[in-house]
């Protein structure tokens, strides 16, 4: 997922955004939360955007969305 993060990040027209890689394992709170869904992308807040593989179309939605 992150592969395909960065690569959508490089595309003209998309708006610039920071990626924040966190070790859900070292966390017992956020390894109790996700489980079995990572990986998983989550917003600025904590929602989540999507598990395993990246949505594109939810992720340029939510970019669109900020402004």
């Amino acid at each position: 997922m992150l592969a395909a993060l960065e690569a959508l990040r490089n595309e003209p027209g998309v708006p610039h955004f920071d990626i924040l890689v966190t070790d859900v394992d070292a966390d017992p709170v956020l390894e109790a939360k996700y489980n079995e869904l990572v990986p998983v992308l989550t917003d600025g807040e904590g929602g989540e955007l999507c598990h395993y593989f990246l949505d594109v179309a939810k992720v340029r939605e939510y970019l669109g969305a900020l402004g």
